[in-house]
């Protein structure tokens, strides 16, 4: 499944010998000389397509346009490319989220499998986020009660603890967690549990205020 592949290099020549090598391999292709023109015309988010990003730009370099990028919530997979190998560059680059580095002259086979690689990862995180985008918008639909219960739930708590902390009956708090489950779209406390993790919410016992 093809995407656009966005060139941002300053060797006209080495641009264009690419274009053609991925045009020809299906791709679109948009090509920018330095990294501040990429910047005025930032991708679409929501498109299929990876970003070949040379290390020595003028002016702005590759890394430093990696981590304006980053900055600005970019989700758009980077590939390096230079023509010196340096290691400490390298390991900066991946460290920061750079999907591969690669060193010129770099072969069509080798491009094309980092490129269909970095893309279908793209897709795979695109995928995740997604879900994680619906579990907030479930999340948000609970009322502050139903929230309390669910922070002590997966905190281990059990309905008769919880009703003591909020000053309620077991009873109270079993509907509670009923109306949780039914909102989250879950049967399980072992879903509800990873739903907290993956949500970054699971951070230990909270301090709350009990509220009637």
């Amino acid at each position: 499944m093809p995407g656009t592949v966005y060139i941002v290099d300053d060797d006209a020549s080495f641009r264009t010998a690419v274009e053609r090598r991925l045009k020809k391999a299906g791709y679109e292709v948009s090509v920018y000389p330095s990294a501040q023109q990429f910047l005025d015309r930032l991708p679409d988010e929501n498109q299929r397509g990876c970003i070949l990003l040379d290390v020595r730009i003028p002016h702005l370099s590759g890394p430093e346009l990696q981590e304006r990028l980053g900055k600005l919530g970019s989700s758009v997979p980077i590939i390096f490319l230079t023509g010196y190998a340096d290691t400490a560059i390298t390991v900066k680059a991946i460290k920061a989220g750079a999907e591969d580095f690669l060193t010129k002259p770099v072969s069509s086979e080798q491009l094309l499998g980092a490129i269909e690689k970095a893309m279908a990862h793209q897709e795979v995180v695109r995928g995740l986020k997604q879900k994680l985008d619906v579990l907030r918008a479930q999340l948000g639909t609970l009322t502050p009660r139903e929230r309390q219960v669910f922070d002590r739930v997966v905190q281990g708590k059990i309905n008769k603890q919880i009703a003591q902390q909020l000053g309620t009956t077991e009873r109270t708090i079993k509907a509670h967690r009923h109306r949780v489950m039914e909102k989250m779209k879950i049967q399980s406390l072992a879903e509800l549990v990873s739903i907290a993790e993956r949500l970054g919410i699971l951070t230990g016992n909270r301090d709350e205020p009990s509220a009637n």
